[in-house]
């Protein structure tokens, strides 16, 4: 249950500043400060939810797309939140390109460091052969 938490809060952070930098580096993508946070709810539940569902599609159907099943789950997630809510909105094929792969690097990058960051402690104390509550 620790580890689902941990993982949770990882994906939220790392989604977080996925948007942020894809709204502070594209004109054509805005989000609204009040709702950041319903935008950034929608996207992760999206993103948590179709990511599983692409890739196995892409297991049993197109195996050779199964590395951009990351990618496609960015744009679905992007695509859904920007319908659902006002709190984002993304002008253009070209800004929608631009902010997938902003997002999907952005967060991909954050997912793969934040745990030495967030957990350091959790993660030395681990190393060291002690207690890793």
């Amino acid at each position: 249950m620790l580890r689902l938490l941990a993982v949770l809060v990882v994906g939220l952070i790392a989604n977080a500043l996925g948007l942020i930098v894809g709204d502070l580096t594209l004109s054509g993508m805005s989000m609204t400060a009040e709702g950041f946070l319903i935008a950034l709810v929608l996207f992760t539940g999206a993103d948590i939810l179709f990511q599983p569902l692409i890739r196995q599609t892409a297991v049993t159907r197109a195996p050779a797309l199964l590395g951009s099943t990351a990618l496609v789950s960015t744009l679905i997630a992007l695509i859904v939140t920007t319908l659902v809510t006002d709190s984002l909105s993304i002008d253009g094929l070209g800004t929608w390109v631009l902010a997938t792969v902003i997002v999907w690097v952005v967060s991909l990058v954050a997912h793969l460091l934040l745990p030495f960051v967030i957990f350091k402690k959790t993660l030395a104390r681990a190393k060291a052969g002690g207690p890793a509550a």
